[in-house]
């Protein structure tokens, strides 16, 4: 049966927000992430066209393997096992892969023999492949703050994929008109208890920065950082040809809905153009 491995990677302190690290969204989010963010990333969606595209990438007989970057709670990456593809999901977060041990340990025998997850940095640590498919889910690929790194990211990728593997990259568009400048709104209130969210958008530097503010009347104060480096479309289609890698899908959800100039999500398939 496959196991969690823990991959030794030193974490570094990145971005302009004093003390944030690599670490520090998926330590933060863990404990919340399923309950905020259960409508992020259709889940029946992607396993439909992660298993669709990795079955066409598969030697014929051979079990669809699949790389998750940000693997986060595993609430993608155990789907697709049930579904029968080998999934191997990479996060920085102790916590995240904690909460992705407990999913995992409530699937079916099967899909825990099919589905692993080991801490690393998605640029730098990825295991070895080939791999049919490899997925970001949404904006994760951001997380990283650096442009060098992104880059970095999708050249380990592109080094990783089967000869007819995907890159599936899905992602905001960023809208060119959003003001920079701090926001402070309340996301949540309840008797008991109130989110704040705080943040700091910076369109020069394509960055965003904030923090969640949970005020809670028996627990007191709990922060809930995060930042991410956003790309238009155009430049992730840069980073992924200079990896050797070219677009050959673009829509607006997994579901497979028409993309335009208007939307503001989009999944991008890439192939690798490189033997």
């Amino acid at each position: 049966m496959w196991q969690t491995i823990r991959v030794t990677s030193a974490s570094r302190s990145i971005g302009v927000m004093r003390g944030y690290t690599d670490s520090s969204y998926g330590d933060g989010f863990a404990d919340v992430y399923d309950d905020w963010y259960a409508d992020v990333t259709d889940v029946a969606a992607t396993v439909a066209l992660v298993t669709s595209l990795a079955s066409e990438s598969a030697d014929s007989g051979a079990v669809p393997r699949v790389l998750e970057l940000g693997v986060g709670t595993g609430r993608l990456a155990i789907p697709l096992a049930e579904a029968g593809v080998e999934v191997i999901g990479v996060d920085t977060s102790d916590e995240m892969l904690a909460v992705f041990e407990q999913r995992r340990a409530a699937a079916s025998p099967e899909a825990a023999d099919r589905s692993q997850a080991q801490r690393g940095d998605m640029a730098v640590d990825l295991p070895e492949g080939p791999f049919d498919v490899v997925l970001v889910a949404y904006n994760t690929l951001f997380n990283l703050l650096d442009a060098d790194v992104q880059r970095a990211c999708f050249a380990a990728v592109a080094e990783r994929l089967a000869p007819a593997g995907r890159f599936v990259v899905e992602a905001i568009v960023p809208d060119p008109e959003a003001p920079s400048g701090t926001s402070v709104n309340v996301r949540s209130m309840a008797a008991d208890r109130v989110v704040l969210s705080i943040s700091d958008h910076r369109p020069d530097e394509q960055r965003t920065e904030g923090q969640f503010v949970e005020l809670t009347e028996s627990g007191g104060v709990r922060l809930r950082p995060w930042a991410i480096r956003w790309c238009a479309p155009a430049e992730l289609d840069d980073m992924a040809a200079a990896a050797g890698l070219s677009l050959v899908s673009r829509t607006t959800d997994m579901a497979g809905a028409a993309w335009d100039d208007s939307a503001d999500t989009h999944v991008s398939v890439y192939v690798r153009t490189t033997s």
